[in-house]
C-alpha cells in the first residue's frame, strides 16, 4: 500500500460512490514489481534476479542470525519515518556490514589492477 500511490484523479471515496471497491493489491497483482517504481526510479531498481542472489549468500543469511540485527531490522520495516532512521542505523556497525554484505551481492565492486588476460 505505502509503494503504490493512489491514482490523482480518483480518490478512495470517489471509487466507493461509484460502487466500485479498494484497487488491487499491488503487491499481489501481475507485474507488480514493475509497477512499483515509476521510469524515473528505473536507474535504482535492482533485477529480480540480482534480488534473488541475496538469498543464496551464506555470508547474509550467517548475519541476518544475529538477533539485534533482526530487531534493527524489524524497527525500521515498522518505521513511519525510514530516511532519519536509516541516517542513524547507517552510525551502527552491525547495520553497516549488512547493507555492504547486501550491496557487494547485488553490486559486486569492479576489479581493480587486474591486467586483462
Amino acid at each position: 500500500e505505502r509503494c503504490a500511490p493512489e491514482p490523482r484523479q480518483e480518490r478512495p471515496r470517489q471509487r466507493e460512490a461509484a460502487g466500485q471497491g479498494p484497487p488491487p493489491d499491488p503487491a499481489h497483482g501481475p507485474g507488480a514489481l514493475q509497477d512499483i517504481l515509476s521510469e524515473e526510479d528505473e536507474q535504482d531498481r535492482v533485477p529480480l534476479e540480482k534480488l534473488k542472489l541475496l538469498g543464496e549468500s551464506e555470508e547474509l543469511r550467517d548475519l541476518l542470525l544475529n538477533p539485534h540485527l533482526r530487531q534493527l531490522l524489524l524497527t525500521m520495516d515498522q518505521a513511519p519515518d525510514k530516511s532519519s532512521l536509516m541516517r542513524r542505523f547507517m552510525q551502527e556497525p552491525l547495520f553497516v556490514e549488512f547493507a555492504d554484505c547486501c550491496l557487494s551481492i547485488v553490486e559486486p565492486p569492479e576489479k581493480e589492477n587486474v591486467l586483462p588476460e
